[in-house]
């Protein structure tokens, strides 16, 4: 492991990576021969801890197949880490998340912010790097827990950043200043807020989805955890409205549960992939 990756795809990158959303913050992303999958949450709908789940995954993982990389934002909450997750964990040929999580679950790596690992698919070294995440303001991000995003990098693959439940702005910003050749980015969104904390926001909005693609102005963005969950006060239609008229929307692909779609194109657009 290394406290300062070098790996960076080139900025002429490409080879395109597939998308496919699952679900909730659940995706599934083909990247140099290996197989990725984000936040597993493939439980049905109803009452999972605190929170209530609207709607199940699109598709279930005897769809995947052998999923080589589990990119875990945290552990705690059953939006991104629910009962059939946890179970398909064992199965993953690698799980990274926090140091915590890694405590708490057998066989995942933690890795603290700025710590990398390399992993080798069919095409190239993958150099995966955690990156910060922070869920909630400062005052309330304390009270839920530790979390991490993460950075993907390997020789003629676009870079591609995954937030994690990542709220805050600046906190991007200090991953941009380490990564500024990111070619996509999977944003948490639905700016999700639960009523023992008020008005705070958990996870980025259309407005912080919007500074992330300032900070990355050749980038596709690709909005995750905007359905499924009742606590998301911006969802799918209210996320659409709020960046119609911004000219990064033609950089925002909005996809569809279950819909697939191959990383980065020309030109998108915010209302389907």
């Amino acid at each position: 492991m290394s406290e300062r990756p070098e790996a960076t795809a080139p900025a002429d990158a490409v080879q395109p990576v597939t998308l496919a959303l699952v679900g909730g913050p659940t995706a599934v992303i083909g990247y140099a021969g290996l197989t990725v999958l984000t936040d597993p949450t493939f439980d049905p709908p109803g009452e999972h801890g605190n929170l209530t789940k609207l709607e199940g995954p699109a598709f279930g993982l005897d769809a995947i197949g052998h999923v080589h990389l589990v990119l875990l934002s945290h552990d705690e909450h059953d939006d991104n880490l629910d009962d059939a997750g946890r179970a398909a964990l064992a199965d993953a040929g690698h799980v990274l998340s926090t140091p915590g999580a890694a405590a708490r679950i057998p066989g995942v790596v933690g890795l603290k912010p700025w710590h990398s690992v390399t992993l080798y698919g069919d095409h190239a070294p993958v150099c995966v790097t955690a990156v910060p995440a922070q869920h909630g303001p400062d005052g309330v991000a304390e009270l839920l827990g530790e979390v991490t995003g993460f950075v993907l990098a390997a020789a003629g693959w676009p870079t591609l950043y995954f937030s994690g439940d990542n709220s805050e702005l600046a906190v991007a910003a200090s991953v941009a200043h380490r990564f500024p050749e990111v070619d996509v980015a999977v944003v948490c969104a639905g700016a999700a807020r639960v009523a023992r904390l008020g008005e705070a926001r958990l996870t980025a909005d259309a407005k912080v989805v919007l500074g992330i693609a300032d900070l990355w102005p050749g980038a596709t963005l690709v909005p995750v955890h905007v359905d499924d969950w009742a606590h998301f006060s911006e969802p799918r239609a209210a996320f659409r409205a709020a960046v119609a008229h911004d000219p990064a929307r033609e950089r925002i692909v909005l996809l569809d549960k279950g819909a697939a779609v191959r990383l980065p194109r020309a030109r998108s657009t915010v209302a389907h992939a």
